[in-house]
C-alpha cells in the first residue's frame, strides 16, 4: 500500500513539474494533482526561480471569441481533437500534448503565442461544461470556437472573413491566415 502511494506521489510530482515548465498557474496545479499547496509552491519556486503569480484565473468564455484569440483557441482545439481521436490520450494528458503541439506550431511559424497552458486548460473545461462549442465554417469547413447554443448556420470564421482591424497590415495578416489555415 505504501509503495503504491509513493509511486502515485512521484507520478503527480512529475506531472506538476511538467505543467510548471509549460507555464501552469497554481489553481491548475492544485486542481490536477493531489499534491499539497506547500509542495506545489516549493516545486514552482524551484523550477521557475520565482513565486507563482497571484490572483484568480480568468473565467469568461468571451475571451476566446475575438478574432486572434479565437483563431488560436480553435487551432489548439483542433490539435486536441486530433490527439483524442487518434491516440489513447485523454483528459489532461491530451491537453498537455495538444498544448505542446500548439506551442511548437506558433514558434515554428514565428507567430505570437496567444494561449497560455492555463488558458488552454480553461478552454477545455469550458467545452466539457458545454459553455463553448465548435462551429463549422461554411467557407473553409474548419471548426472554430463559438459560444454554446449560438446559432451556427451560415457561420463564417475569422480567417475567411478577417476583421478590418486584424493584423498590422495586409502582408502580416495574410501570413498569419495562411499559416493557421494549414493547421486548422
Amino acid at each position: 500500500m505504501r509503495m503504491k502511494s509513493l509511486v502515485q506521489d512521484a507520478r503527480e510530482t512529475q506531472l506538476a513539474m511538467e505543467m510548471i515548465e509549460l507555464g501552469a498557474r497554481m489553481q491548475m496545479l492544485e486542481s490536477e494533482t493531489g499534491l499539497s499547496r506547500e509542495r506545489l509552491l516549493k516545486l514552482y519556486k524551484e523550477i521557475r526561480q520565482e513565486s507563482p503569480p497571484k490572483g484568480m484565473l480568468p473565467f469568461s468564455t468571451d475571451w476566446f471569441i475575438p478574432w486572434q484569440q479565437n483563431v488560436h483557441a480553435s487551432l489548439f482545439m483542433s490539435f486536441r481533437g486530433f490527439i483524442t481521436k487518434n491516440t489513447k490520450l485523454s483528459g489532461l494528458d491530451a491537453t498537455l500534448k495538444a498544448f505542446r503541439m500548439y506551442r511548437d506550431h506558433v514558434v515554428s511559424n514565428d507567430l505570437d503565442q496567444v494561449l497560455s497552458l492555463t488558458r488552454a486548460w480553461t478552454l477545455v473545461r469550458f467545452f466539457e461544461a458545454k459553455m463553448l462549442q465548435l462551429a463549422c465554417c461554411t467557407k473553409c469547413t474548419g471548426g472554430f470556437v463559438a459560444h454554446a447554443y449560438d446559432p451556427t448556420q451560415g457561420y463564417v470564421c475569422g480567417l475567411c472573413h478577417i476583421p478590418a482591424r486584424a493584423g498590422k497590415g495586409k502582408r502580416a495578416t495574410a501570413r498569419v491566415t495562411d499559416d493557421l489555415k494549414i493547421a486548422v
